[in-house]
């Protein structure tokens, strides 16, 4: 991810023009107009929370209407994996790009600093997020830090526990003033997540930043840029973890290209379950079911 230039104030929407990725709506846009985006929130424009869309959680909401639709009321649905900006590409939108979750983490910190912005850190193993919230200090000296926490890992989530734990949360992050929530629990969960208590957070920014928790501690190797662009991450990943990943990557990535051929063939259909949530109104293509 290039890095942009200061976001400019608010001055009205950015001209993002959504597209359907089976289903799922996603904005055509590029680094900087996303964190100009971010910053229009953290300036009083609106609340809403940010998904960073890939193969994985595509091929997921294609599984789970439910998901679909947390993507669908998201305020900001970019284009994590280059699968998505090609398909961007492909319908149209010629200038989007890829906006890698971990690398909008780093400018919304760097904007954060600058602004006064207070960030929360919640995720990660344990000690996961005090030492991001640190490694983020380290590269933006003033961040200010509202609080960080990991909650407990659950194998079966739900129920009275849960729930308690949650409430407990909200309350602990609106006490702490916070602006911008950075939630790295994993796809889907974060987004679940974020979309089941953006109601009660008083944070005007959640994002979900997914594996950026354990990338910016060097607790995970990232791949090297170049892989990324040409949409090899995957890749290096599972050669990473091959236990844990491979499951996802190569069956969830045959579903996905299957899916995509029988959408651009006109085989099937995959009408989103709702309009684009975002402040951009759909566009040619983006205003009706992906063909």
């Amino acid at each position: 991810m290039d890095t942009p230039a200061p976001a400019s104030p608010a001055t009205g929407p950015p001209a993002f023009e959504p597209y359907s990725v089976l289903g799922v709506w996603v904005v055509a846009c590029d680094p900087p107009s996303a964190l100009a985006e971010v910053a229009r929130w953290l300036r009083g424009g609106r609340r809403g929370y940010v998904c960073a869309a890939n193969v994985h959680g595509v091929v997921e909401a294609l599984r789970d209407p439910a998901l679909r639709d947390v993507y669908n009321h998201a305020g900001l649905t970019v284009p994590d994996g280059m699968p998505l900006v090609w398909l961007g590409r492909l319908a149209g939108r010629s200038g989007v790009r890829r906006v890698y979750g971990p690398d909008l983490m780093l400018e919304t910190c760097r904007l954060a600093a600058r602004e006064g912005h207070r960030c929360y850190f919640y995720g990660g193993r344990p000690g996961v997020a005090e030492a991001l919230a640190a490694e983020m200090t380290r590269r933006f000296p003033g961040l200010p830090v509202a609080g960080t926490q990991s909650p407990p890992f659950r194998e079966a989530p739900g129920g009275e526990e849960e729930a308690a734990e949650e409430e407990a949360a909200v309350k602990r992050i609106n006490a702490a003033r916070t602006d911008v929530l950075f939630v790295g629990l994993g796809c889907p969960k974060q987004e679940r997540w974020m979309a089941r208590l953006r109601p009660a957070l008083e944070a005007p920014v959640l994002m979900g930043v997914g594996a950026a928790f354990d990338f910016h501690t060097g607790r995970v190797r990232q791949a090297p840029a170049w892989l990324g662009r040409v949409g090899l991450e995957w890749l290096f990943r599972l050669f990473q973890e091959p236990r844990r990943l491979a499951r996802r990557y190569l069956i969830g990535n045959t579903v996905f290209v299957a899916h995509t051929l029988l959408q651009k063939t006109g085989l099937r259909r995959y009408p989103p379950l709702a309009p684009p949530a975002g402040p951009h109104p759909p566009g040619d293509g983006g205003g009706g079911p992906a063909t």
